[in-house]
């Protein structure tokens, strides 16, 4: 969520920086603005009000002492009055506040000057490439074919207990899922990420403090009964642990990891390219979250890709990385990086990891703040990443990598799965 206050000072700025989200940002921004007068002077008419108040209060206790009776009686009439307003104007401040904070919420972060112009993902930019895309065997299946062939994930199975999207892992599928967990949490802890187990259900608060609420899409799935929702991603329970916290500057960089399930309605998502492992609407995901201070952030930032690079590298997949584009950027990001892994057998890049900072954004919704060298509160700034998203990383492990022997297990993994060939 953006600050008012810098809204009011860089409102051009914002304006020109936010229409690159192809996003008309001045009638909102010139919202915002109005109501933020109309809560200081609504602010400024109750605290006039309440110091009356007092001071007419202390008069009437004055007046009842000497014996004035009367001329207080007169004076406590004028008290309820000033009561009543006040309530009045508590009420409508407390109003303007509500609409302010919700008209505060549909504004997206201000992208980064790096952040490139276009209108959809067709227009990001490509900045790295690693690894040399294999040349397979004539007859090589995508994915969902060789999940049949060899029974190691059951996509029928998944549609008979649950629905489409919630796939079945058996055997050695389930064991080299098992291996990917625990291989990134081992890199993970390995880089200085605490590990973490967290709930898969969050509250409202949480939902709203890491942005995820109000979920204009639809793509959150709502536990009505006990108004719940289950997590699209690890980064909102662990973002949230440290919502309303004031940390401790030394503290800082606090950098997290954690394995969860993610769960997530993608309505809309169909067609071919959705197949198999592409989209999902449970899927397993390893994630890294830091928090940090605003100087250190970008820097951070680049660690992260840097992180995930080793990662790609010691799995040897063919990679590459693109810098989010304005039209495709995420709403709370102010940069993104996304690492996409070529699925040979497909033809096609496949999206493994997001990498993001959301400078103050987020922090701002969670209250996440800490004391800087002049002893004043400020905003941390947070950055989470995909380290990594496991059905694609699988799908691109099992379409790269069959042979005519099998699928082979990427050499790092072997010591984890206890198994050099699914055949």
């Amino acid at each position: 969520m953006l600050l008012v206050q810098q809204i009011i000072a860089n409102k051009e700025e914002y304006i020109k920086a936010l229409a690159k989200r192809n996003f008309d940002a001045a009638p909102i921004l010139d919202k915002v603005i109005h109501l933020d007068e109309e809560r200081r002077t609504t602010q400024a008419k109750l605290d006039n009000t309440l110091a009356d108040s007092n001071k007419l209060s202390k008069e009437i206790g004055m007046l009842f002492k000497n014996g004035e009776a009367k001329k207080a009686t007169i004076l406590k009439e004028k008290t309820s009055q000033l009561k009543e307003s006040s309530k009045d104007l508590s009420n409508r401040l407390s109003s303007i506040q509500d609409e302010l904070t919700n008209l505060l919420y549909t504004i997206p972060n201000v992208p980064h000057a790096s952040v490139p112009n276009g209108q959809s993902e067709e227009d990001n930019e490509e900045v790295f490439r690693e690894g040399d895309i294999p040349v397979l065997e004539d007859g090589a299946l995508p994915h969902w074919e060789l999940a049949k062939k060899y029974d190691i994930i059951d996509f029928e199975l998944g549609v008979k207990i649950t629905g489409a999207g919630f796939p079945v892992y058996k055997g050695k599928g389930a064991r080299l899922q098992r291996a990917l967990i625990s291989y990134f949490l081992d890199k993970n802890t390995e880089a200085g990420y605490k590990e973490y187990q967290v709930p898969h259900l969050v509250n409202e608060a949480s939902g709203y403090g890491t942005g995820q609420l109000p979920d204009k899409e639809g793509q959150m799935y709502h536990v009505t009964a006990d108004d719940l929702y289950l997590i699209p991603t690890a980064e909102v329970p662990v973002t949230n642990m440290f919502r309303d916290d004031l940390v401790n500057a030394n503290d800082l960089p606090i950098c997290c990891t954690g394995y969860t399930p993610c769960f997530r309605r993608e309505a809309g998502s169909y067609g071919a390219h959705v197949r198999g492992l592409n989209r999902l609407h449970q899927f397993d995901k390893v994630e890294i979250v830091r928090i940090e201070k605003p100087e250190n952030s970008y820097a951070a930032l680049d660690g992260m890709v840097d992180h995930v690079k080793e990662i790609l590298k010691e799995l040897k997949l063919p990679y590459r990385i693109l810098r989010l584009c304005g039209g495709d950027i995420g709403f709370t990001a102010a940069l993104t990086y996304d690492f996409e892994v070529f699925s040979t057998a497909q033809d096609r890049w496949l999206e493994i990891s997001s990498v993001s900072n959301f400078e103050s954004y987020q922090a701002n919704r969670l209250k996440l703040r800490f004391k800087d060298t002049n002893s004043k509160n400020q905003l941390a700034h947070t950055l989470n990443g995909s380290s990594l998203a496991l059905p694609r990383v699988l799908a691109g492990i099992l379409e790269n990598y069959q042979t005519s022997k099998g699928i082979k297990i990427p050499d790092v993994l072997v010591p984890y799965c206890g198994f050099e060939y699914i055949d």
